[in-house]
């Protein structure tokens, strides 16, 4: 669904379950990362961009003036009920507490947004890897925004979501989320400095190629004792290498060091190291059209996530071979996982041309080779967060 057609549906819920329309309408968007995995957390380099599925959030005073937020979600059938007089503290209501933590941050700048009435409707995949926490938080970043007449900096807004999603939602996510949600232009990527926190916009303005993500519909419950166990073997090999984190080492740097960690360690580093790198050369790439090149390091990134990092799955890379036998002659340029792994989704970089033919032939070997169904869907780069109206 469109964004205009997406608020004007929105606009429709709200006025259906507080019986008057709404003042403000705001988007934020999800995300797909097109390379640079598992890199955040080491200082590095990613390369994501905003997705065409927003949560989107419409508003007004409550009429009785009530010094509450009051939001409706076509996602869940009890609404979150945040009451501004008290302290806000994480509710019961998990999914609340993604703009609970929000408002929170807001309030402790001295932003007080005053009571309002929300509708809420997102059509971010949930469960997938596509951020569907973080355009929540930057919608309701947003929208406080425009409520309050206040606009923060870009970065102190996608920080204060993080914020949010660490002590609210007590999930430790990196900055990546936020950051395009937050920043995401159309027809770009962007390039993000996890050390610096510096981001550059990548143009993508060719029409010829597109995004293809394909969901695989599975999450396997490894725990995130996984993320916990590769973060610590990152930091082993950091310190055998002598530098504060792997965005600082070279190649040759660890092969010599080779001997002096064990070889898990090993394979970790090499994926954070030549991860980064392919990430930046990505970066490049997509400024000068050469979309097999793009492809290319796709595809390398994704046998390192598989064999170094050995994060991914039978499903993902079912995908990935399905989309590297179908090639650029059928139109599929790369493809590669995208997220933290165990599941959820592939990314891949397809002709535009091609994406209904290629969409058909993954669903259909998917099906065959593993009895699932996946859930495949086209974008080119969307716009951040934007105020549709107020």
């Amino acid at each position: 669904m469109r964004l205009n057609d997406l608020s004007a549906q929105v606009a429709a819920d709200f006025l259906k379950a507080f019986n008057r329309p709404p003042r403000w309408i705001v988007a934020a968007p999800g995300r797909v990362n097109v390379i640079g995995e598992h890199t955040d957390y080491n200082d590095g380099f990613v390369l994501p961009m905003a997705i065409e599925f927003y949560a989107v959030m419409a508003a007004d005073r409550p009429p009785g003036g009530e010094n509450r937020v009051l939001i409706h979600s076509t996602a869940e059938s009890e609404p979150a009920s945040i009451d501004l007089s008290a302290p806000l503290r994480p509710s019961p209501l998990k999914w609340s507490n993604y703009p609970r933590g929000v408002i929170a941050g807001f309030l402790e700048r001295g932003i007080n947004l005053g009571g309002l009435d929300v509708f809420l409707r997102s059509t971010v995949p949930l469960g997938g890897g596509l951020s569907s926490s973080a355009a929540l938080e930057v919608s309701t970043a947003t929208l406080i925004e425009a409520v309050s007449g206040k606009k923060l900096d870009p970065v102190e807004k996608a920080l204060l979501c993080q914020k949010a999603e660490h002590e609210f939602a007590n999930v430790p996510c990196g900055i990546m989320d936020q950051f395009i949600s937050v920043m995401g232009r159309e027809s770009h990527l962007l390039l993000l400095d996890c050390r610096t926190r510096k981001t550059e916009l990548v143009p993508m303005r060719d029409p010829s190629v597109e995004l293809l993500i394909s969901n695989t519909n599975v999450r396997h419950e490894l725990g995130s004792g996984q993320y916990a166990k590769r973060r610590a073997q990152c930091e082993a090999a950091a310190c055998v290498l002598g530098v504060p984190s792997l965005r600082d080492a070279q190649p040759a740097s660890l092969q010599s060091a080779r001997g002096k960690m064990e070889d898990v360690v090993f394979r970790r580093a090499r994926h954070v190291i030549g991860e980064n790198e392919r990430t930046v050369q990505a970066a490049a790439a997509v400024r000068a059209s050469q979309w097999q090149k793009v492809g290319d390091l796709m595809y390398a990134s994704h046998k390192s996530l598989r064999d170094d990092y050995e994060v991914s799955c039978a499903e993902l890379d079912a995908i990935v071979e399905i989309a590297e036998g179908i090639g650029p002659q059928g139109g599929v340029y790369g493809c590669r996982m995208t997220g933290g792994g165990f599941g959820g989704c592939t990314v891949a970089l397809v002709k535009t041309d091609a994406v209904q033919a290629v969409t058909q032939q993954i669903g259909a070997a998917y099906k065959e080779k593993t009895g699932l169904t996946a859930t495949i869907f086209g974008s080119r780069p969307a716009a951040g967060a934007t105020v549709i109206k107020g």
